[in-house]
């Protein structure tokens, strides 16, 4: 696919080496052409100096065969102007903004342009390590009915099968962490000690989810 990224900060920069180690072409565009040193030598995508909402600059950029536009420099309204251009103007579907205001960040989600809120993120991943387990989700889908979850395996499970818990739980693991590699479960896949789970639930089963954690399996 062809990604069209504006901002070339650290972010930007950081997105653009990731998406090309993974095969597909990229241009980012910036309105300052030293940004563009971030990028380093092996940088093989186009370099579009200009302002990154204005549709000369994204037509440079090769937005009409793009798949995907990212809007992330450090200018909240920027970054907003330059997704509606190229979801309204260009039909980009897959469009990204990062928007340090939450309150924002939240109102464009609902108008369907993707947000990453900085500070609300940095500030949720902080919450989640200062909380118990299961006071809030690390991510919750925008409708606020599905969640997914973060949690080590309770000695009370080690043995358990996964189809068992998640029965038991209405939950679903959507996988697990083991010995530092990701696996998905199968209906005979037994919880082993320091299992990570990551856990997909209704918001109004967390509760219960958690308290079936805690107290282990029930006697078929």
């Amino acid at each position: 696919m062809h990604v069209v990224i504006m901002g070339c900060g650290r972010v930007g920069s950081t997105l653009a080496r990731s998406l090309e180690d993974r095969h597909h072409t990229v241009a980012v565009i910036d309105s300052e052409p030293d940004a563009f040193r971030r990028l380093g030598p092996e940088f093989n995508g186009d370099k579009v100096t200009g302002i990154g909402f204005d549709q000369e600059v994204l037509e440079k950029a090769g937005i009409r065969r793009a798949d995907a536009f990212a809007a992330v420099s450090s200018g909240d309204n920027s970054n907003i102007i330059a997704a509606r251009v190229a979801r309204e103007t260009f039909g980009i579907d897959q469009v990204v903004a990062r928007i340090y205001d939450p309150g924002r960040a939240e109102v464009y989600q609902r108008l369907g342009i993707t947000t990453v809120a900085t500070v609300k993120w940095t500030a949720d991943q902080v919450l989640r390590r200062l909380l118990p387990a299961g006071a809030e989700p690390d991510f919750r889908d925008p409708s606020g009915t599905i969640r997914l979850d973060q949690v080590p395996v309770p000695e009370a499970w080690i043995g358990g099968r996964t189809i068992v818990f998640q029965q038991q739980s209405r939950s679903r693991i959507a996988w697990i962490d083991r010995l530092g590699e990701g696996m998905l479960p199968v209906r005979e896949t037994v919880l082993q000690e320091g299992d990570l789970l990551h856990l997909v639930m209704r918001e109004e089963n967390a509760a219960h989810a958690y308290a079936v954690l805690e107290r282990g399996p029930e006697q078929e």
